[in-house]
């Protein structure tokens, strides 16, 4: 994909999000969601790209953005495929055996997503969301089961050489900073996800 400007075409990159409500951004504005914001702070690092195409809905688990990223019918060439899943599993009460090979296949499909190149794919931790008012009362419980998961998708990733971004701990100072959770008391805030950017940019 190319603008044209006078004589010259600027490439424009495709970026690719997967993910369940962290990744939709549930209860911020659009221009508050991570992958917007990563779009943005791309730019000004003189990276061109489009508009994130976003595959993640609220509630999903790794076997629903497995069905939903194949049902797209996407083509193979994205720049960048971030992958961000994980805690419906975890909420829903699915156990980390379940979520172990699905997980393990939703990065194959990024990475063939991204034309098969393992450096344009990017995996992002699962939040803990018992920093939060909803969570709080079982902040223990979620907080070891989050760190479960997030032993999974770190060990599948770094053993299939992709880049992880952590931002767990981030997520962790909900509570003594309201203004990183959003409205509903659940979700992160645009404020939250800009610093999950200022990290994962870092790694770009």
């Amino acid at each position: 994909m190319s603008i044209g400007v006078g004589a010259q075409n600027i490439p424009v990159k495709k970026y690719l999000a997967l993910g369940d409500s962290y990744t939709i951004g549930e209860s911020v504005a659009e221009s508050d969601r991570w992958p917007v914001q990563l779009v943005k702070a791309l730019e000004k690092k003189g990276v061109n790209y489009a508009a994130p195409k976003i595959i993640a809905t609220t509630g999903w688990r790794t076997d629903d953005l497995a069905v939903a990223t194949r049902a797209a019918n996407l083509k193979d060439d994205y720049a960048l495929v971030s992958l961000l899943i994980g805690v419906n599993n975890q909420y829903q009460g699915k156990p980390v055996s379940q979520y172990e090979p699905e997980f393990r296949e939703l990065l194959r499909l990024a990475i063939q997503l991204a034309g098969g190149k393992k450096e344009n794919v990017l995996v992002v931790s699962i939040p803990d969301y018992g920093y939060t008012p909803f969570g709080v009362a079982k902040q223990a419980e979620i907080t070891k089961a989050i760190d479960q998961f997030n032993e999974v998708n770190e060990r599948i990733t770094r053993q299939n050489g992709v880049r992880y971004i952590n931002i767990t701990d981030i997520s962790r100072k909900g509570l003594e900073q309201p203004a990183l959770v959003a409205d509903d008391g659940l979700h992160p805030s645009g404020k939250m996800y800009k610093l999950w950017v200022e990290r994962i940019i870092k790694e770009l």
